[in-house]
């Protein structure tokens, strides 16, 4: 188990509603819950509504998880169901020896 810090912040990047943008939501929602509860804060970003962003955050792909706090900063790109991967992208979880 990581040693959870007192406050998790994560972004995540969308376009409106599309079905790739609610499954990652709801993955990324689901993975908060029980690896980081109650600790968490996600903050949603439309791109739709504010395609700036995605210049001014250097966002290159939709949905897009960004680990804002703790330091240092994580992307993970994506529907995010590959939960190891996201847990091990946002480093969540301990990498392994293994390389892949």
């Amino acid at each position: 188990m990581v040693d959870t810090p007192a406050q998790w912040t994560l972004r995540i990047y969308v376009a409106g509603k599309s079905p790739k943008s609610m499954t990652a939501l709801a993955n990324l929602r689901s993975i908060c819950e029980t690896e980081l509860a109650p600790g968490y804060e996600i903050e949603i970003v439309d791109l739709q509504q504010r395609p700036e962003l995605a210049r001014q955050h250097q966002i290159v792909a939709i949905p897009t998880v960004v680990r804002v706090l703790p330091d240092p900063i994580r992307k993970v790109i994506g529907d995010l169901s590959k939960r190891e991967r996201v847990l091990v992208g946002l480093e969540l979880l301990p990498r392994t020896g293994a390389s892949g």
